[in-house]
């Protein structure tokens, strides 16, 4: 049978290749050092864990929730980007509840995607911000990720050169997988150039509050005149350790809002109600917790980048997110970031993830995750000065694993 025609539009999942290669060496019994997936290792701080038992004790909670998000997690957002941004939002028709940010960027490309409409999307990027609009019938058309003096010509060619013109342009700061931050005359310039040529603009923004210098990373929101072509997506699951609770957040234009609102509405009762009132409770605390997650990952990210460095494979130290995009080491570029990665899982026992998952701009890189705390770093740097090491005299070796797949 033939696969199904949005399935056809998807490409093998590359970090399934890793993984089932993850797989098999620990069913070998070897103990692999998981740097490659960004799920957070922190646990849920205690308040927020004992918030959801409190209120799922109480049977009223164990209904039918709604798909928007109840009313007091809603307005604890929008507090929130009061707090933060200085943003002032309407928490009845410009927050909306979602299913971490992931779900909230499918369901909005679904809610204003016609079939062939173009979409600018950065390469490399995290694989939803494309692939929600393929699935959805849309046409991605790449566009350079640094947020630097290159990005407005290519907003300027592609409205000149796509046809019809482009519906949005996706932006991802701080981005995952590059860690590039934007500036928020950045993100003025691309305003203007949205209201002028009525394209919408999604910003997600899961990273906002992982950072590791003085300047926290502005909102697209903060520009004047946002709010008429601007939506964009938070997720509380790296800034409080909630990954598995799936709570973000859709905020900015109303009638963007709307239509993401709709369209949920037939898909989804929303997230279990105590695990809203949770989540309630963190938007609502004093910030303590976020800076105790922040100061954990800037160990992680300055471990990583010494260590990764002494052993012979320099990392660029990320200002922000979870994650550093490193490049492959010369001797290793010209296999391309799958098989660099299969590599390191196979002679060194340490898992990354292949910077061609993120798109093909990402080839010659890996993403590190700071998954793993400060002494599993330094044995991930270990493993790999070994390997490093032996890698001049036993590189034909590469062709030989290469072949046998």
């Amino acid at each position: 049978m033939q696969e199904f025609h949005k399935v056809r539009r998807l490409p093998p999942y590359v970090f399934e290749q890793v993984n089932r290669l993850k797989a098999t060496a620990r069913a070998d019994g070897r103990d692999i050092i998981d740097l490659g997936m960004g799920n957070p290792d922190l646990p849920t701080p205690q308040s927020i864990v004992d918030k959801l038992c409190e209120t799922v004790r109480d049977p009223r909670t164990h209904r039918y929730s709604s798909s928007k998000g109840i009313p007091g997690l809603r307005r604890a957002q929008a507090n929130y980007y009061a707090r933060r941004f200085g943003v002032k939002l309407n928490p009845d028709t410009q927050v909306i509840a979602t299913l971490g940010s992931k779900e909230g960027f499918a369901n909005m490309a679904q809610a204003i995607t016609a079939p062939g409409d173009v979409v600018l999307c950065p390469d490399p990027t995290y694989p939803i911000h494309a692939f929600g609009f393929i699935m959805s019938g849309g046409v991605i058309r790449s566009m350079p990720v640094a947020p630097d003096d290159g990005f407005l010509p290519a907003l300027e060619r592609a409205v000149r050169h796509s046809i019809p013109k482009p519906l949005a342009v996706i932006l991802n700061y701080p981005s995952n997988p590059t860690a590039y931050v934007a500036s928020i005359d950045f993100y003025k310039d691309v305003v203007a150039f949205a209201r002028k040529h009525d394209i919408i603009v999604l910003s997600d923004l899961a990273y906002a509050e992982i950072y590791f210098g003085d300047n926290p990373p502005p909102s697209v929101l903060q520009v004047d005149g946002a709010m008429d072509v601007c939506v964009e997506f938070t997720s509380m699951s790296k800034t409080f350790s909630m990954p598995g609770w799936r709570i973000g957040f859709a905020v900015g234009n109303e009638r963007l809002v709307s239509a993401l609102g709709r369209v949920k509405s037939y898909l989804d009762y929303g997230a279990f109600t105590p695990i809203q009132v949770a989540a309630t409770t963190a938007l609502n605390s004093d910030g303590s917790e976020i800076r105790e997650v922040r100061e954990v990952y800037c160990k992680r990210r300055d471990t990583l980048v010494d260590s990764f460095s002494q052993a012979g494979f320099p990392v660029p130290a990320p200002e922000a997110t979870m994650f550093a995009w490193a490049p492959i080491p010369e001797q290793f570029k010209q296999l391309g970031s799958l098989e660099f990665s299969k590599l390191l899982i196979e002679k060194a026992d340490v898992a990354v993830a292949p910077g061609i998952g993120f798109g093909e701009h990402g080839d010659d890189h890996v993403r590190i995750a700071l998954v793993e705390n400060e002494h599993r770093i330094r044995q991930a740097a270990r493993n790999i000065r070994r390997f490093l090491a032996s890698a001049s005299r036993n590189l034909h070796n590469v062709v030989s694993i290469n072949a046998r797949r």
